[in-house]
C-alpha cells in the first residue's frame, strides 16, 4: 500500500475517535473573534486587558515538546502561534490533541495573547475545537515539484504554500477592480451579453458547439461579446462594457488558453483615435494605483509604460520584417511566401498576412507600441480608412511580442458589413475554419442605424500576466485547462 493510503487510513482512524469522544469533526458553527492579523495588530491591547481571543485556521505546524506544544495556524489574512499546555489544558484534553489533530486540520483555538521569550506573539489555548479534519496530508516540499503541472492542477494547494501565487490572483483582482473604476468614472455601463449563442462572431476564432435539447437547436460558446454590445448601441446605449469569459477551441500556449476573460468595450460618436489616447490614459492609471510605478519588468526586460507610446503602420513594420510591400503583392504570392516562413497559410490574404506578422514581426516589438491600420481584409468588422480604404481604422497595442488590445473604428455600414461577411464565408467554406460567419440578425439591427464608434477589447489574463511577471496564462488563471492524467 503507497505511503499516502497508510496515512490516510491513520487520519481516518483519528477522525473516528473525534467522533467517539462525542465531537464533530466537521461542525457547523465556528467562533472567530479575530482574523490573525487582526489579533496582530490589536496585540498590545489584547495582551494589556488579557481579553480572549477566538482564532480560525489550518494548522501548518506542530512541534511537541513534552507537557509544551507550539503549533502555528494560518488564516486567509496571515498566522499566528498556539500554545498548548498540559497545566492549562489538562492531562485528558492535552493528549486529546496530540492523538488526534494533525498538519492541514482546521482547529478553533480560545485564549489569551502574550509574547514568549524570544518575542514571538502566542496565543496560550485554554479551549480548541477541531473545525475540518484533514484525511490527507500536506505535501512536505511542494516548492520542489519538479512536476510544475501538478501546481496548476492542484491549485488549492499550491495557494497554501505559496503566497507569491496568492498574491498575482489579488493582483488579478485589482486590475478588474480598477478597470471597472476607471469606465464607470467615463460614464461606461457593465453589461451582461449571451455566452451561448447560435452565431458565433465578433473574432476570428473555431468555437466551442453544443445542443440545447429544449429548442433542438445548435448553439455555440460566444467567441467574443462584440455583436451584441454593438446592438445595444443600436439599441441606444453610447458607452457599454463587459468583463466575461470568451472560448475558443484553439492551441494552448503561454498566451493562450481555451477560456480567458475578455474586456470590451463600445464608445459611441468616438473613433480609434480616441481610443488611443483613452488606452494610454487607463493604463496610466491602473500601474499608479496597482503597482505604483510606470516602469514594471518582464521575464529579465525593462518594460516602460511612460506615455505616449509610438505609433507604427502595420505594411511598415511588415515590410521592415519581411522585406514584403504587402501593397504589391497578391494572395497566391503571399501564400508561398508563408509556407517558406513556415507559417499556416490558411483564408484569404488578410488571414495569411496576420500569421506571417505574428511570427515574424510582433516578437520583435518590446516596449508598448501602438501597430495601427492593419490590412482591411484582416478586419471585418472595422471602418476602412476614407482616404485609404485597404486599411483599416484599427490598432493594436503591443507589448513584449504579445497583443493586448485590439481596438478599431466600428463598421457601421451594413451594405459594407453584408459584403465583408459574404468574403469571410466565401473563406470559410474553402477550409478556413476561424472565419467568421453571416450573422443575418446582426446585419438586420445595423440596418435600423448603429452610431459611429469605437470598440475595444483586453485580454485580462494576458494583462494581468505582463504586470505580474508571469510567464504564461496558466499562472494567472486559477483553474487552466489541463489534459487530464
Amino acid at each position: 500500500m503507497p505511503a499516502i493510503d497508510n496515512l490516510k487510513k491513520e487520519r481516518l482512524k483519528k477522525l473516528k475517535a473525534i467522533i467517539s469522544a462525542g465531537f464533530s469533526p466537521y461542525p457547523i458553527n465556528v467562533k472567530r473573534t479575530h482574523t490573525c492579523l487582526e489579533a496582530i495588530e490589536n496585540f498590545a491591547e489584547l495582551e494589556k486587558s488579557k481579553k480572549e481571543v477566538i482564532l480560525a485556521g489550518r494548522i501548518i505546524s506542530l512541534r511537541e515538546h513534552g507537557a509544551l506544544t507550539f503549533s502555528h495556524i494560518k488564516d486567509g489574512t496571515g498566522s499566528l502561534q498556539l500554545l498548548f499546555r498540559r497545566d492549562r489544558l489538562g492531562i485528558k484534553s492535552y493528549q486529546f490533541f496530540l492523538k488526534n489533530f494533525d498538519i492541514g486540520d482546521f482547529i478553533e483555538a480560545r485564549g489569551t495573547l502574550f509574547k514568549t521569550k524570544r518575542g514571538e506573539r502566542t496565543l496560550e489555548v485554554a479551549d480548541y475545537k477541531m473545525l475540518a479534519k484533514s484525511l490527507l496530508p500536506l505535501p512536505a516540499k511542494w516548492h520542489g515539484l519538479k512536476d510544475i503541472e501538478e501546481r496548476y492542477r492542484k491549485r488549492y494547494l499550491d495557494l497554501i504554500f505559496n503566497p507569491e501565487v496568492r498574491k498575482k490572483f489579488e493582483i488579478r483582482a485589482k486590475i478588474i477592480k480598477e478597470i471597472r473604476a476607471f469606465l464607470e468614472s467615463k460614464g461606461f455601463l457593465e453589461v451582461e451579453t449571451p455566452i451561448l449563442q447560435p452565431i458565433y462572431g465578433g473574432a476570428s476564432a473555431k468555437p466551442f458547439k453544443t445542443h440545447l435539447n429544449a429548442l433542438d437547436i445548435d448553439l455555440y460558446l460566444r467567441i467574443s461579446p462584440e455583436l451584441y454590445l454593438k446592438r445595444l448601441l443600436v439599441g441606444g446605449f453610447e458607452k457599454v462594457y463587459e468583463i466575461g469569459r470568451c472560448f475558443r477551441n484553439e492551441g494552448i500556449d503561454k498566451a493562450h488558453n481555451p477560456d480567458f476573460t475578455m474586456l470590451e468595450f463600445y464608445w459611441a460618436y468616438a473613433d480609434y483615435k480616441d481610443l488611443m489616447k483613452m488606452t494610454e490614459e487607463m493604463f496610466t492609471v491602473l500601474l499608479k494605483k496597482i503597482l505604483k510605478k510606470e516602469e514594471i519588468e518582464y521575464e529579465g526586460k525593462k518594460i516602460n509604460f511612460k506615455t505616449p507610446w509610438p505609433r507604427i503602420e502595420f505594411n511598415q513594420l511588415f515590410r521592415k520584417y519581411t522585406k514584403i510591400n504587402l501593397e504589391e503583392v497578391n494572395v497566391k504570392f503571399l501564400k508561398q511566401k508563408a509556407k517558406e516562413f513556415g507559417v499556416k497559410a490558411e483564408g484569404g490574404k488578410g488571414e495569411v498576412a496576420d500569421e506571417i506578422y505574428k511570427k515574424l514581426c510582433r516578437p520583435k516589438i518590446i516596449q508598448p507600441t501602438f501597430v495601427i491600420h492593419y490590412p482591411s481584409e484582416s478586419m471585418p468588422l472595422a471602418k476602412s480608412l476614407e482616404k485609404d480604404p485597404k486599411k483599416s481604422a484599427s490598432f493594436q497595442l503591443i507589448v513584449n511580442g504579445i497583443e493586448i488590445v485590439k481596438a478599431f473604428s466600428e463598421l457601421n455600414d451594413p451594405l459594407e458589413q453584408r459584403k465583408r461577411f459574404l468574403e469571410q464565408e466565401k473563406i470559410f467554406k474553402e477550409g478556413y475554419e476561424e472565419a467568421q460567419r453571416m450573422d443575418e440578425d446582426f446585419i438586420e439591427a445595423l440596418e435600423y442605424g448603429m452610431p459611429p464608434a469605437a470598440g475595444f477589447g483586453m485580454g485580462i489574463d494576458r494583462l494581468t500576466a505582463l504586470l505580474t511577471n508571469s510567464h504564461a496564462l496558466r499562472e494567472v488563471i486559477l483553474f487552466p485547462t489541463m489534459k487530464p492524467k
